[in-house]
């Protein structure tokens, strides 16, 4: 299986896979959490992966292995020739390729991965908020760099407005001392960056000079809390990440339409610090968001934990690209029911899962189920990693995405009884179409991509 080294620059245009240059560092990936499954293929089938790989095919996915290739003649034509067109319901936009790119570079100017605005004027006045120092009211100007100090809540009836060219940076930490801008159930954020001018938060040691993307875990990451559906007991619980004696760290409700605000062209760098044992933030965390809320052109690079984790809730995004994250880069949970399109990730040799996709917790049996449908995305690996893992009764949809460069391909929780995500399959919750997997393991068959078993 073949790795990215140093220095790798994937050159796409409009018939490949980005549209874009990208450099990446990547190695093997040593997980020191969990001891994964065997990536080799499994030589015998059983009446459910048979049900897979032929819904595999039929649903016009295809598995693309040409063996030694070099990274820039990484060419699989993406042209939607077969697929679906995404629903014209007001959120999707309707294109005739595959992946998260097409002629046209969404991400240039305002990315770090782009490497257009890995720098910023770091020579402006500094001004120190905490969580007693905003009004109901609040917002931050461009022409102040904002140091985040500690927890930073924005509560029920407040607002906080972010002027577009912000640079905002979390104060170093852990435990009690960790920083993140938490927007509580009822409050808003209204962060509306644009192409040439993104805001930024980043760390406190951020001097504005581009910043190694193994630097990680500096500050937490910012977290948003809504009054929609989960399917956990008792509908509302503790986000992760916040502790547990803050009652403004509760989400979850029973507005599916509820909404936080809005995000837009906001690049999230370095956090991801821990508040406990094993227990990260985030770089942009969503927990029971509503629909009403806009997420659009949001980037998360080298956080320390997931990239972005969505817990329940029904809200959309669009525009999306984590990239160096130390565990998954798109995570949900909790009965997430949104819509995705456009979602990108690039992985490093500490990565974990393209998605890690959970039903539920207590019980994973609960409703409403797991079932976001996301066009138009695409994960790189790093050679070792999963693509993408449905277990606790999760469903979901990818279409019209391409998938490349993973260890191993997908995994569908099957507990041969009751609720689970092969469930989720049988009852067309969980669906796979219009997808091109490339370069997955050493798999030649639609059989070699899947595991069918209890995880």
């Amino acid at each position: 299986m073949k790795n990215f080294r140093n220095n790798v620059t994937l050159m796409m245009s409009a018939i490949v896979v980005f549209a874009f240059s990208i450099s990446i560092s990547s190695c093997n990936k040593d997980d020191e959490t969990e001891t994964p499954k065997s990536n080799t293929p499994s030589t015998t089938t059983s009446a459910e992966e048979d049900a897979v790989a032929i819904s595999f095919t039929t649903n016009n996915n295809t598995l693309e292995n040409p063996g030694i290739l070099s990274a820039n003649t990484l060419i699989p034509t993406n042209t939607l020739s077969t697929g679906e067109l995404p629903p014209l319901d007001g959120f999707y936009t309707q294109v005739n390729y595959k992946g998260a790119f097409g002629s046209t570079n969404w991400a240039a100017g305002w990315t770090y991965i782009s490497g257009d605005k890995r720098t910023f004027d770091n020579t402006k006045p500094t001004k120190k908020i905490n969580d007693n120092s905003l009004t109901i009211n609040t917002t931050l100007s461009k022409d102040t760099i904002y140091i985040i100090d500690g927890l930073v809540f924005i509560g029920n009836g407040e607002t906080l407005t972010i002027e577009k060219g912000t640079v905002l940076k979390g104060k170093p930490g852990s435990g009690a001392s960790a920083s993140a801008l938490i927007i509580a159930k009822g409050g808003i954020i209204n962060a509306i960056g644009t192409a040439t001018e993104p805001i930024i938060m980043t760390y406190e040691g951020d001097n504005g000079t581009p910043q190694l993307s193994n630097v990680k875990g500096q500050w937490g990451g910012l977290i948003l809390l809504g009054n929609a559906r989960l399917n956990s007991s008792p509908g509302s619980t503790q986000i992760e990440g916040i502790p547990t004696n803050e009652p403004r760290g509760i989400y979850g409700g029973a507005d599916d339409s509820d909404n936080s605000g809005t995000i837009k062209y906001v690049s999230i760098r370095h956090g991801g610090t821990d508040i406990g044992a094993g227990n990260e933030i985030n770089g942009l965390t969503l927990g029971g968001v509503g629909s009403g809320t806009t997420i659009e052109y949001i980037e998360v690079v080298s956080n320390k934990d997931d990239g972005l984790e969505f817990f329940g809730g029904a809200p959309n995004a669009k525009h999306i690209i984590t990239a160096f994250c130390g565990d998954d880069s798109f995570d949900y949970d909790e009965g997430f029911r949104g819509k995705g399109q456009f979602w990108v990730t690039v992985q490093d040799e500490e990565s974990d899962r393209g998605g890690e996709h959970d039903g539920g917790t207590d019980p994973e049996t609960a409703t409403p189920y797991a079932t976001p449908v996301i066009y138009n995305v695409t994960y790189i690996g790093n050679g070792t990693s999963r693509a993408i893992t449905f277990r606790d009764n999760a469903g979901g949809e990818y279409h019209n995405s391409i998938f490349y460069n993973f260890g191993k391909g997908i995994d569908i929780e099957d507990l041969t009884s009751g609720e689970d995500s092969y469930s989720r399959f049988v009852n067309s919750d969980l669906k796979l179409k219009g997808n091109i997997f490339y370069e997955i393991g050493s798999g030649t068959t639609a059989y070699d991509i899947f595991t069918i078993a209890a995880q």
